[in-house]
């Protein structure tokens, strides 16, 4: 759920840095700048997660790769199933 403080241009401008965002290293300093260690950490798992969902692994053999919860999981995989952007952007 989207914080009502938040406006729809408050989200169009991020998306639009990250969009403008050219190498890998762009993305390193501003991620480092915009998130903790952790998060940026947990979303790193989420897309090995996903990666390995698309190949097919099972949940036992995601979380024996990942220090991942089970809801983590559950959202990811049903990403994966129902959504564009790990599928759109993974394989």
């Amino acid at each position: 759920m989207r914080d009502k403080s938040l406006k729809s241009s408050d989200f169009d401008a991020l998306f639009e840095l990250i969009a403008s965002l050219e190498t890998a290293e762009d993305c390193r300093e501003l991620f480092s700048d915009l998130c903790t260690n952790k998060e940026i950490e947990q979303m790193a798992q989420r897309i090995g997660a996903a990666k390995l969902l698309l190949e097919g692994k099972t949940y036992q053999q995601v979380t024996d790769t990942f220090d991942i919860s089970s809801a983590t999981l559950s959202r990811v995989s049903r990403c994966v199933k129902y959504s564009s952007g790990y599928n759109k952007f993974l394989k």
